[in-house]
């Protein structure tokens, strides 16, 4: 795993080592797929403009993105004192001065080569983690691969370019052989929620004297929502037969208590099978369990504010965002549903089946509205899909509607006290 380097990377580098997958236990109750890593791809069948057709015939229009160039601190001295040595050759005419100059310049053309080698022919790639928390690390992978056939990349160093904010965190890769790839990864912690967008890469290298630092830029976006922090939360004990502001009741589930019989269906686990039953009607006969009916936890978030809000009112609201992000994990983990609406008629529901990523993700990119706002965008339609007609209607209607389990006719409902003895 790879840390953050210091601000002079020239000075202390370390080998790069394959860093873990990074793991995500912010929230357990979540069931989406990790994203893929942003790759950039340019259109192979875009053609050049007018503008830069002329470009084509230099040698270096080849290169993809153009190479920026800065002087080290050794570098400064370095090209100072070539330039002292070569106004001395000039004024002694001494040849001893000019050999020296030649190999002052050859050092400086050996370095601008080298490092262009290093630089050619490397494809990076990120992996952004399977969600991201304010105020928790989390990691982010970069792998580099070298294409090119039989030279190496040393002393390679990328950063992570993100839209709006500093580039400070980067990987070195010290060596990175021919048609291969190494790995590493950078730790960082959200500040805020919200969208965090990559946008590319900054591909630097030092190779081979450290004078001078050859880099290019390369297009990569991505993008990680970044959930509102989770603070633990202990909820109050309910009382026996209360379940938040409602009584519980029983319904058809997978709970420890058995409500009465049915046919068994394809696909049903076969241990609630009644033999005794079974046996007498001549048909699989299964226990139907109960589970409790839990009515809803609703919370509501404000999102309303003036015009003249000032900063005090923004802080209370990413409080307020905070503690119903915190609630409503914790009535989830607990297995209550929960409801989250705001004042702008937006609503997200999420239960244990469906995991909390559902409902931080919203709190994640909800935003206040101004009443002007919420005005404007009461008067958008909504582009609902056009009807063919009352038919096609029906059909869709009946379509979603979940299968009706078939009715069982010849069997009654057993009493608890004879299941039990069974």
């Amino acid at each position: 795993m790879q840390s953050p380097e210091p601000s002079n990377p020239a000075l202390s580098r370390g080998p790069e080592s394959k860093a873990e997958p990074p793991k995500s236990e912010a929230i357990p109750l979540s069931k989406d797929e990790p994203e893929k890593p942003a790759k950039s791809e340019k259109s192979e069948n875009a053609k050049p403009s007018s503008a830069t057709k002329p470009a084509s015939r230099w040698p270096w229009s080849r290169f993809k993105a153009p190479r920026r160039l800065k002087f080290t601190r050794e570098g400064k001295f370095f090209v100072g004192i070539t330039l002292g040595v070569g106004f001395a050759a000039i004024n002694t005419g001494n040849n001893l001065l000019y050999l020296l100059l030649g190999m002052l310049l050859a050092l400086i053309i050996v370095s601008g080569l080298m490092s262009e080698l290093s630089l050619r022919d490397l494809t990076v790639v990120r992996r952004l983690p399977l969600r991201a928390q304010v105020g928790r690390p989390h990691l982010v992978e970069i792998e580099v691969f070298n294409h090119k056939g039989r030279v190496p990349s040393y002393a390679i160093e990328v950063e992570d370019l993100r839209a709006g904010q500093p580039a400070d965190k980067r990987c070195f890769f010290l060596k990175i052989s021919p048609k291969s790839a190494q790995v590493a990864a950078y730790r960082r912690t959200p500040a805020k929620r919200g969208r965090d967008r990559h946008v590319g890469f900054r591909i630097a290298t030092r190779f081979p004297f450290g004078l001078f630092e050859k880099s290019r830029e390369v297009p990569a976006e991505g993008e990680l929502v970044i959930y509102p922090a989770i603070d633990p939360i202990q909820l109050p004990a309910l009382p026996p037969g209360r379940h938040g502001e409602g009584d519980t009741s029983l319904g058809r589930g997978f709970g420890d208590d058995y409500v009465g019989l049915k046919l068994h269906r394809e696909g049903e686990d076969r241990r609630d099978i009644h033999w005794r039953k079974t046996a007498a009607a001549g048909q699989l006969v299964m226990r139907e369990r109960a589970r409790d009916a839990r009515p809803d936890v609703h919370l509501t978030l404000d999102v309303v504010r003036r015009g003249d809000a000032k900063d005090d009112w923004f802080n209370a609201f990413e409080r307020r965002i905070r503690d119903i992000a915190s609630r409503s994990v914790a009535h989830i983990k607990r297995g209550d549903t929960v409801s989250v609406k705001t004042t702008a008629g937006e609503i997200v529901r999420g239960d244990r089946s469906t995991g909390a990523d559902r409902l931080l993700r919203f709190l994640a990119l909800v935003e206040s509205l101004t009443q002007a706002e919420l005005a404007e965008r009461a008067k958008t339609p909504r582009l609902d899909p056009p009807s063919s007609g009352t038919k096609s209607t029906k059909a869709s209607e009946a379509k979603l509607e979940p299968p009706k389990p078939p009715t069982p006719t010849l069997l009654a409902p057993v009493p608890r006290n004879e299941e039990a003895s069974s």
